[in-house]
């Protein structure tokens, strides 16, 4: 019998994003999580929420980011995640859970940048950064005032520390109620206290463009006139506000967190820790043996429904052959590259024990194997190298075929990450004792 095992990592996925709160409490930070490698935005979106220890009131959004704008929004749980190659751009928003019917707000960044042409120069205003996201209520009452109390509290982490004049600091009662909890959030990061007892609260954003088109199609300066009530486009899930980031602004503010987005993966940028962990060919095996979903592609027909319907397979193991032939797969191949995977698998040499492993349950007899042989390859996807250890059973000794060249190895030195296909012979009940006594 001849078993093609997938490596962890043919199965598994790491991906990385940028995890952004939405009240502004942290930086934006890198967070890469392992997925499995045929799985869906739901099993992103749990990595995720785990690796950021996601609060009960909390959620995470994924979104693509291009050209520095929201490409998509995954909130879809089903979506695949072979749809998102290993060059894109994700990000992960932090935010609050909320049962009410909850439009996005998109903190577009734009900076100046100089045209050339023949004719004059001009300067015009382009995406810069990443987007920040934020959500209200569709059925609050939303000012530009509270607006710019939102935007407010995004940016209040990034803004560098400057000595606040009392000039530019304005007084409020303590005992002041804002129209929403997002205001309320908000308020409270950038206030500080007098001797007086008062409140004082700084505006981190006077002074910044902030513009927004509504549902009238037109365009508003968020500016201006705070308690205006603003019209939100209810048949849309997100709305776009524009903030212009003049250099003079840009110097109060460590954007520069935002500039750089990481790659869902860079090859070859792996923790070396998780390069190094030895993977047990147990878990090799449990791997193929998992019951595994289909994609939609690959929808199964119900001959009792008579229809395609989703499904998920699964093998299983129902009798053993007297000799067993494991090839690890270790040449990977996705849309944007192929490699050879150089992961070290740990197997057994004496007492391969595949009993629990096999799905017929009505032999009591133990199912053990002991490696007899294996091929080795080294090199690369392009080229390499074959060389075999194979053991003398009537010497009980191992020797390296290397070409023409024959040499004796130790059978500690058997094991290598070269290992490729891997020989076993079922132990009988007579040689199982003399097996486990060596």
């Amino acid at each position: 019998m001849y078993l093609s095992l997938p490596l962890q990592s043919a199965n598994a996925r790491s991906m990385t994003v940028m995890v952004i709160t939405s009240d502004g409490t942290t930086l934006p930070t890198p967070c890469t999580v392992s997925v499995p490698k045929q799985g869906r935005c739901k099993d992103l979106i749990q990595a995720v929420s785990g690796a950021c220890l996601l609060k009960n009131g909390e959620k995470i959004l994924v979104a693509e980011i291009r050209g520095h704008l929201i490409y998509r929004l995954l909130e879809d749980p089903l979506i695949l995640l072979s749809t998102i190659k290993d060059d894109d751009h994700l990000v992960a928003y932090k935010l609050p859970k909320t049962s009410k019917d909850s439009i996005y707000l998109q903190l577009i960044h734009r900076c100046e940048e100089q045209e050339f042409s023949n004719i004059n120069d001009s300067v015009v205003w382009k995406p810069y950064g990443a987007p920040l996201v934020a959500s209200i209520s569709r059925d609050d009452v939303i000012t530009r005032g509270d607006i710019r109390t939102i935007v407010r509290r995004m940016l209040s982490r990034m803004m560098r520390y400057k000595k606040l004049q009392p000039s530019s600091l304005k007084p409020v009662l303590a005992h002041k109620e804002t129209r929403n909890s997002e205001a309320s959030m908000g308020s409270s990061m950038s206030d500080s206290s007098s001797e007086e007892g008062q409140t004082f609260e700084t505006d981190i954003t006077a002074g910044l463009p902030l513009h927004l088109i509504d549902e009238n199609n037109a365009f508003v300066d968020l500016s201006t006139e705070e308690d205006k009530t603003i019209n939100l486009p209810l048949s849309l899930t997100s709305v776009q506000i524009f903030i212009d980031w003049s250099q003079e602004d840009l110097e109060k503010y460590a954007t520069y967190f935002l500039e750089t987005l990481p790659e869902v993966l860079k090859y070859g940028s792996a923790p070396k820790k998780a390069r190094s962990e030895p993977l047990s060919l147990y878990a090799c095996l449990e791997a193929f043996l998992r019951e595994e979903p289909l994609v939609p592609e690959d929808m199964w027909y119900c001959p009792r429904c008579k229809e395609q319907r989703q499904a998920s397979k699964k093998l299983d193991l129902w009798r053993l052959p007297e000799v067993l032939v494991i090839h690890l797969k270790r040449f990977s191949y996705s849309r944007s590259n192929k490699h050879k995977l150089e992961t070290f698998v740990n197997f057994p040499i004496h007492d391969f024990d595949l009993t629990n492993y096999v799905a017929n349950k009505h032999s009591s007899q133990r199912q053990l194997y002991e490696l007899y042989a294996l091929s080795n390859h080294y090199g690369s996807m392009a080229s390499g190298h074959y060389t075999a250890h194979i053991k003398l059973l009537e010497e009980n000794r191992w020797y390296n075929f290397d070409d023409s060249h024959i040499s004796p190895i130790n059978e500690e030195d058997v094991k290598s990450a070269a290992a490729y296909v891997l020989f076993y012979r079922k132990v009988k009940g007579e040689d199982a004792s003399v097996t486990n006594g060596a």
